[in-house]
């Protein structure tokens, strides 16, 4: 068992993850220089996986609910979109994408149309279109 110097401070500052555990968020300035090497083409697999963890966060943000399960393996998934919650088994409504191909519609450098029709988007479900969504403002 932690002892309250080794427990994470309770803030506002996290959010429950998939399995109810709390994630800290990232900072707007490291996310946003992460998202900016990444579209240089000048990032390193953390940096990657720090912008694609920043802009699952901004996702979940702009767009909160329990209906689309949206997953970047092997960085991260977050569950977005208001509608019917899901509690069990796989998810009716399921995106999952790439860290680049996200990284690009996230920031409106492709659009969900072109990947989709491309094949680098793969969304099952009624609620799975997420057009609309994107481009994030971060």
């Amino acid at each position: 068992m932690l002892d309250a110097a080794q427990a994470p401070p309770a803030t506002s500052h996290c959010r429950r993850t998939l399995d109810g555990m709390a994630r800290a968020r990232i900072d707007d300035s490291l996310g946003g220089d992460a998202v900016a090497a990444v579209l240089a083409g000048s990032a390193d697999r953390p940096a990657l996986a720090t912008a694609v963890r920043f802009l699952l966060q901004v996702l979940a943000d702009t767009s909160p609910g329990h209906s689309v399960e949206v997953r970047v393996p092997p960085f991260g998934a977050v569950q977005a979109v208001e509608g019917p919650r899901h509690t069990r088994g796989t998810p009716p409504n399921v995106v999952e994408l790439d860290a680049e191909t996200f990284v690009a519609i996230a920031t409106g450098s492709l659009a969900w149309d072109d990947a989709a029709s491309a094949g680098r988007v793969q969304a099952s479900g009624a609620r799975s279109d997420l057009s609309a969504l994107f481009p994030l403002e971060y």
